[in-house]
């Protein structure tokens, strides 16, 4: 089969297109990406292999007006469809205004998540807290169009696929599907679990993308508040590494500030894979700080290298981590995330414990079986699209 997948930014190493770069290696179908962004420098080197087409131009900021834009742009953009059996959109958002354009063709949704500004309440709750009063009436009135018509959107869907619990649960309260209608694939890792690191360094390490979502002001004042606990912690180092966007940088030099000099902090940004291995492999234990993630590969990256996670209880960490067994489940307080760190830096047989169990637990999150699911449902979706096809076709030469 030849697929279509639309994606509208390619630009990041995020988990959107790390999911995109494994899904069409994987799969035993033919696949064409298009994307109304592609930056090729700051992505994954994988999808110089891929055939990617970009179509059109959205652009990557998040402002009200900039969104706006941007959807419009997805919403009037025409796919050339005709030499493919089905079409893919995988959607955080707006990807599924593509749709109003492009029904010719059977498709299939990889919900990451439904928009979150519109759909997740704590995230909404978040974004109120730095806007302006006219600013929150605005993004209420757009919210409320914008639902209406990511309602239809999802209407026209043959078959959708959340990468997680939490993603069902907005489309679920959001009204875009039912209970019954969705049905939860989680991805895979973007390492490979092999033997579980013995290598405990007394460092922790904070990785992913950096921006506001991500919460990682929490990280810094739990390992301040940590380090200053008890004079043995004081070695102890904190390491936050990942890709900054340009809107992001704002909030990386906010970071900056908070961790000060002097203070036992790093920060590395935009490591190559290499380097991002050998820091899992080598720390003392991952931190995940976001406030309400759709997923979260990051947790089980960390076990996958044999580390115990400290997360936030809610989201996507609390369907990964075992709590008390793969690592820590805890609210979002800094108090909290330092005695759990200190907890850990005081039993080093607890740390690997946790570390091994991390690593047989993160086996079950396969690649492999992700895209099988996946292909075997484009091939049943087409399957019944050709047998309709027939069937009107008999239809029609009957009433001739």
């Amino acid at each position: 089969m030849r697929i279509a997948l639309y994606y509208p930014w390619v630009y990041l190493t995020s988990g959107a297109e790390r999911t995109l770069l494994e899904l069409t290696g994987r799969s035993r179908h033919e696949w064409t990406i298009f994307t109304s962004h592609y930056d090729p420098a700051h992505t994954f080197p994988g999808f110089a292999q891929r055939n990617v087409v970009e179509v059109g131009r959205a652009g990557v900021k998040r402002s009200i007006g900039a969104v706006g834009q941007a959807a419009w742009q997805i919403l009037n953009l025409k796919l050339p469809l005709e030499n493919y059996d089905a079409l893919v959109v995988m959607c955080e958002g707006l990807g599924d205004l593509v749709l109003f354009r492009n029904s010719s063709r059977p498709a299939l949704c990889i919900c990451l998540t439904p928009l979150r500004v519109v759909f997740d309440e704590d995230y909404r709750k978040k974004w109120f807290e730095k806007t302006s009063l006219a600013g929150r009436g605005a993004l209420t009135l757009a919210s409320s169009l914008f639902a209406s018509i990511d309602r239809i959107a999802w209407k026209r869907y043959r078959r959708i696929f959340c990468i997680s619990s939490e993603a069902k649960r907005r489309a679920v309260k959001g009204r875009l599907g039912t209970e019954e209608s969705l049905e939860v694939l989680h991805v895979g890792l973007g390492h490979e679990p092999q033997t579980p690191s013995t290598r405990f360094d007394r460092y922790f390490l904070l990785p992913g993308r950096i921006m506001w979502t991500k919460n990682i002001e929490l990280g810094i004042e739990a390992f301040l508040k940590f380090r200053t606990s008890r004079p043995e912690f004081a070695d102890f180092r904190l390491i936050i590494a990942g890709i900054v966007d340009e809107k992001s940088k704002p909030y990386l030099a906010k970071l900056r500030e908070m961790a000060g000099t002097g203070q036992g902090i790093e920060f590395r940004i935009f490591p190559p894979d290499e380097e991002f291995a050998e820091l899992y492999r080598n720390c003392y234990s991952v931190l995940f700080t976001a406030f309400n993630e759709d997923w979260g590969i990051v947790p089980l990256e960390g076990m996958a290298f044999g580390k115990p996670v400290i997360a936030v209880d809610r989201g996507g960490p609390k369907e990964s981590v075992v709590h008390g067994v793969t690592g820590l489940l805890a609210p979002p307080e800094p108090a909290q995330f330092a005695e759990y760190m200190e907890l850990l830096a005081g039993d080093a047989a607890l740390t690997e414990r946790m570390g091994r169990a991390g690593n047989a637990h993160c086996r079950r999150f396969s690649w492999d079986r992700f895209t099988d699911r996946i292909d075997d449902e484009l091939e049943n979706i087409a399957q019944v699209a050709e047998a309709a096809g027939s069937k009107n076709l008999a239809g029609s030469a009957t009433r001739g």
